[in-house]
């Protein structure tokens, strides 16, 4: 039954031209950005859709953005990924909790055309495992175009246990936008 889905899908992955869904990766932190720190989103986002890809599925990273938690900038990096770049997937890290700074998921929401909040609700639930504060998370996703965009949480760990949770959810989104 598994080997006859991954069958089927492939086939219409092909069909939509989708053996290749490009990426683009947005790591938003006022501190990295000045170079308080080092970015540890970007780098963590890039190792798990490298080992992600696979022979039917190829996963391109066309480009990454460091930040500040800047609403207009992050809307513009977002923008910038799907208009210009071309990206399929616009993955987002930090910037999603409640303080007054924490800004990307009102600038996500501001561009989206239409909100996913099935992906909030699930990463906050699976959060929940890891973390009682993930309560105070605001991860959120929506399609801009034919472009899915989703918020993460800035910690490397989230990023770890979460990302790998949706990613049959992400391509599946992908496929049906495309469309």
């Amino acid at each position: 039954m598994l080997r006859n889905y991954r069958i089927i899908k492939k086939h219409l992955l092909t069909q939509l031209n989708m053996n290749k869904i490009k990426f683009g990766l947005i790591s938003v932190s006022d501190r990295a950005s000045e170079n308080i720190y080092a970015d540890e989103g970007i780098p963590t986002l890039e190792k798990l859709l490298t080992n992600r890809s696979s022979s039917s599925i190829n996963l391109e990273i066309i480009g990454t953005e460091l930040i500040p938690d800047n609403i207009d900038l992050i809307k513009e990096k977002i923008t910038f990924l799907i208009d210009k770049k071309d990206a399929d997937v616009v993955i987002t890290t930090g910037g999603t909790g409640p303080s007054p700074k924490d800004l990307t998921p009102d600038a996500t929401l501001q561009i989206i055309d239409k909100e996913l909040p099935g992906f909030g609700e699930y990463l906050r639930r699976e959060s929940i495992k890891y973390s009682k504060n993930a309560i105070l998370s605001r991860q959120t996703a929506g399609t801009k175009g034919r472009a899915l965009i989703l918020n993460l949480p800035g910690s490397p760990n989230s990023i770890l246990q979460l990302l790998p949770s949706v990613m049959d959810q992400i391509i599946h989104c992908v496929e049906e936008i495309k469309k």
